[in-house]
């Protein structure tokens, strides 16, 4: 199991989560109309993820009710806010941070929680951002001797990441952040994600939950209208990332241009060892070092089983 959600003096019995089991869960939303079509979630579900139907429907569907909810309550709050102030200032977005383990699924998650928002009549454009863009450039991360560091919370642009948020919170007609390519596995220069003025934005990155900086009194995840963290065993991700590394080896690493094209002549047996090097010297100790440790900020926790459906549901209570 999964490490409790309670600090190490706790007895186990207090705890700011609600625990719910999936068959409970999943009852919570009983006349919420599935929006999706299987074609649709095949095409959203990342490499080696055995995402269905009945996953959306049990587990995601509940969450874009919820996530609904709470955004049209923050609109309220605005509008109520406003009346009491006697000024009538725009409503800003609804910021969302989906936080996680690199191979825990948090991309795929993202991107179907931007498709069944969407489908709110009053949430119809929902703009998704990743954090990966806010990554330092290769030859900046080589200066500063991060490149083996790729994805701690140091290798990352940090307040660029909260002028772009702090924007998008101010109501900013127009911020734009950078684009990052995931063949090139860099920052593309000259290349950006503009985003308008959405009812929600939704933020995914690994360390999207970090507390502040030390002498910074402001993080990003402070912006954050509602925060998610999806979890699993280390092993478990451990054996994902495996599995997903061999997808690509077949995959992307063939395309000459891709970064990692060195790997694709790898033997099986290579490659799952180079695999396991590779998140032994940075994607484990990143995990325990840095982003398990913000999992007790989340408003919500996806707890995941082997076999990557959701099992339970953390939410913190109100």
């Amino acid at each position: 199991m999964s490490e409790p959600l309670v600090s190490p003096g706790n007895t186990g019995h207090s705890t700011p989560f609600v625990e719910l089991d999936r068959a409970v869960w999943a009852s919570l939303a009983p006349s919420t109309r599935l929006p999706l079509r299987e074609t649709e979630v095949v095409q959203l579900r990342g490499l080696g993820e055995p995402l269905d139907i009945n996953e959306v429907s049990d587990v995601y569907l509940p969450l874009s009710r919820l996530l609904n909810l709470y955004a049209a309550g923050a609109r309220k709050l605005h509008r109520d806010t406003s009346d009491f102030l006697g000024e009538r200032a725009g409503a800003t977005p609804f910021v969302i941070g989906v936080a996680g383990s690199v191979a825990v699924g948090k991309s795929t998650i993202a991107r179907l929680l931007r498709e069944l928002l969407a489908r709110w009549e009053d949430t119809p454009r929902v703009e998704l951002v990743t954090t990966d863009g806010f990554l330092f450039p290769n030859a900046e991360l080589a200066r500063r001797g991060l490149m083996e560091r790729k994805g701690f919370p140091e290798s990352y642009d940090r307040r660029a990441l909260l002028r772009f948020v702090s924007a998008i919170k101010s109501g900013a007609a127009e911020v734009r952040a950078p684009f990052y390519s995931h063949l090139n596995y860099d920052i593309v220069p000259d290349a950006q994600v503009v985003v308008r003025q959405p009812d929600i934005l939704i933020v995914e990155g690994l360390n999207v939950l970090q507390p502040p900086a030390p002498g910074h009194g402001l993080a990003v995840s402070d912006l954050f209208d509602f925060t998610i963290y999806v979890d699993a065993r280390t092993s478990d991700i451990s054996r994902w990332y495996e599995e997903r590394f061999l997808g690509l080896q077949r995959g992307a690493f063939t395309n000459p241009k891709s970064f990692f094209h060195r790997f694709a002549s790898l033997s099986e047996d290579e490659a799952r060892a180079r695999a396991r090097t590779i998140w032994g010297t940075i994607n484990e100790p990143n995990l325990l070092q840095n982003i398990r440790p913000t999992r007790s900020r989340a408003t919500l926790v996806l707890r995941k089983d082997s076999d990557h459906t959701v099992d339970k549901v953390l939410l913190r209570k109100v």
